[in-house]
């Protein structure tokens, strides 16, 4: 197939978690034989820190404007067999509305951030897509899964809303022999609805247990965060420092977005990468968690700071290396890249068939 994507960021991972999901979608793609132009809005706070600037899969593109996507990129768009625009596109909601018109093959959605999405859409908050465009989408690829997806076709009229989980490249994410850095550690953006599950699962722990140490990777934090002196700050992480980073910890926390969490069913690509290393995953609770890994097993759920450190007191070295284990062979047999690729086919074939 000739495909199209148009999505946040493949050039860049600042600030995002975009960009490892599409390097690593383009990367499996291209290896089944499609031809994949991706197609990037070239905004100043990726240009000044792209870890990728020419990504060597597929082709892509950056764009200065609408009026330069239009102008430049409409025989691509009009000649694609499916074109795929992603969430948090800027004025995503004129270039669905341009890819609706001109693609002469299947025009697409690709919501890596469904439950913020739909949160958006019911507050009125229509940054890039609105309800008459998830209609208009012939396909609706959701990072949720469960009741959502009915609520998606039932409510908003897509006529085909699908499950498409984040994904990880297991090439890209091996297992390491590092030496132990840290007890506890964290990657991701802050995020005011993500920092109070932080605060429990991580700062508290740090606090009432002066000997930890801990860690926490990624931007945009306030200055005004009162960090544990156990804390470690590091401001961005790129992609290739990940595998290092997570088998520098014991356990590795996973919080969850509160819109996230009240669709349930919505994995985080953190949480795929960190079990694709091996490093066993402490994580918030959220309906669906069981269906992507098993409690107590491939995973640790903990509601509280109690948990958190009962669970660091309690597993023993051998445990928690057969835990991470356990969860690596989860990721790599039904959530890497090449398994999102051939869901991507299955998907764009019904919503063909039913268009």
């Amino acid at each position: 197939m000739r495909i199209v994507l148009l999505g946040l960021s493949i050039t860049s991972s600042w600030g995002n978690g975009h960009a490892t999901n599409y390097r690593a979608l383009v990367r499996a793609l291209t290896a089944r034989g499609h031809d994949v132009l991706f197609l990037e809005r070239d905004v100043p706070w990726y240009a000044a820190q792209r870890d990728l600037p020419d990504p060597p899969w597929g082709t892509t593109r950056l764009y200065g404007s609408l009026d330069e996507l239009r102008s430049e990129h409409a025989d691509a768009v009009r000649d694609a067999d499916v074109v795929v625009v992603g969430s948090y596109v800027p004025e995503g909601v004129a270039v669905g509305e341009w890819v609706v018109a001109t693609a002469g093959g299947l025009p697409a959605f690709y919501d890596i951030d469904t439950p913020v999405t739909l949160a958006k859409l019911e507050r009125g908050d229509f940054e890039y897509l609105t309800p008459q465009l998830v209609a208009a989408y012939r396909l609706y690829l959701s990072f949720t899964g469960g009741p959502t997806l009915a609520r998606i076709e039932q409510k908003l009229g897509s006529p085909c809303a699908r499950a498409f989980h984040c994904l990880v490249d297991p090439a890209a994410y091996p297992v390491l022999d590092g030496g132990r850095r840290w007890d506890l550690g964290y990657l991701g953006t802050y995020s005011d609805d993500r920092q109070p599950a932080l605060e429990r699962l991580l700062l508290q722990p740090a606090r009432r247990n002066p000997s930890l140490r801990c860690v926490v990777a990624g931007p945009s934090y306030p200055d005004d965060i009162r960090w544990p002196a156990n804390v470690e700050r590091i401001e961005h992480l790129p992609p290739a420092e990940h595998p290092a980073f997570y088998a520098a910890q014991q356990f590795t926390v996973n919080v969850t977005r509160a819109d996230m969490v009240a669709a349930g069913w919505s994995p985080s690509v953190r949480l795929f990468e960190a079990a694709a290393c091996a490093v066993p995953v402490i994580s918030d609770a959220w309906a669906g968690l069981d269906t992507f890994f098993v409690p107590g097993e491939e995973i640790v759920i903990a509601r509280g700071t109690e948990d958190v450190l009962r669970t660091l007191a309690v597993t023993g070295e051998g445990e928690r290396h057969a835990m991470g284990r356990r969860a690596r062979e989860r990721v790599l047999a039904e959530h890497t890249a090449e398994h999102r690729a051939g869901e991507f086919e299955q998907h764009v074939a019904e919503a063909m068939a039913t268009a």
